[in-house]
């Protein structure tokens, strides 16, 4: 029986809500023996080109994994944020890149407003935002979050979007995301291969489920992240059968996001379920 090939098509560096550089991704992508790594940056494609190069370098030295340049894009779903993951996009793309300068203005003033919203809550919101917006990154709640804690107005980053980030709570604000079917046509006419990400985060009944993913292709969808790094085993049983039902391609991934998260290693390498046909068959026919 051969071994599997170690994938990982969804993985986040500092140019959005990582802590490694795009180059240090790939180093730790080496040490680990992945052979497929996408980066997919929420809204920004910032560290591709990084990423790219230093896949090339380590390759010129023996071992690389594959890169595939990639996004995640927000986007709206009957008033959800829902995320989906761009694959082997042209990251120089004129369209795309208007889509992603429109998108990181949206969250540059929805965490602006956040600010405020803390600011009249009593914490130094203005001033934590200020700081973070100064930074050339694709600024996201986490970097929030992550300020909240190092200033020491909460314990961690998780206690931040509990106490004072997520929805329903005082430092929460909406945006006004494009639609799925324009991000998804977005993606297309970026020449990528458009990933329906971490459906099951969504908190949507099963029906409301099935909607979206139905919705999804009708928009040209060509896939649904099946493997996943810490989801349950109801919930990938869940995903495969959305996959089959909907005929939409597997995607492997960790959503990585930094070392010291155990329950999202870089990496993710199970293997899809039966009946189900991997994204990265697509992959191979589109990248030279």
């Amino acid at each position: 029986m051969s071994t599997p090939e170690r994938i990982d098509l969804h993985v986040h560096s500092h140019c959005s809500d990582g802590t490694l550089a795009p180059a240090a991704l790939v180093a730790l992508a080496v040490q680990r023996e992945v052979q497929w790594l996408a980066l997919t940056d929420h809204d920004t494609v910032a560290g591709c080109a990084e990423a790219a190069s230093a896949c090339a370098a380590a390759a010129s030295s023996g071992f690389a994994p594959r890169f595939v340049p990639g996004t995640e894009l927000t986007c709206d779903w009957h008033g959800r944020e829902i995320h989906v993951v761009g694959l082997a996009i042209d990251t120089a793309q004129a369209a795309m890149a208007t889509h992603l300068d429109g998108l990181r203005a949206l969250r540059r003033s929805r965490l602006q407003e956040m600010g405020r919203r803390l600011q009249s809550a009593g914490l130094p919101g203005e001033t934590l935002v200020a700081t973070i917006l100064a930074q050339p990154t694709s600024a996201t709640r986490m970097h929030l979050a992550r300020s909240l804690a190092a200033a020491g107005h909460v314990s961690d980053p998780e206690e931040a979007f509990e106490r004072w980030l997520k929805r329903g709570r005082p430092g929460y604000a909406p945006a006004q995301w494009p639609t799925l079917a324009a991000t998804v046509a977005a993606i297309g006419t970026a020449g990528g291969l458009a990933v329906l990400a971490h459906a099951q985060r969504y908190q949507l009944s099963g029906g409301g489920l099935r909607d979206l993913v139905a919705h999804f292709r009708e928009c040209g969808g060509h896939g649904i992240e099946v493997s996943l790094a810490g989801v349950s085993p109801g919930d990938a049983d869940r995903l495969a059968s959305l996959a089959r039902r909907f005929d939409l391609a597997g995607s492997v991934a960790s959503d990585f996001h930094a070392p010291g998260l155990p329950w999202r290693p870089l990496g993710r390498f199970a293997k899809l379920p039966d009946g189900i046909r991997p994204i990265l068959d697509e992959l191979r026919r589109r990248l030279p």
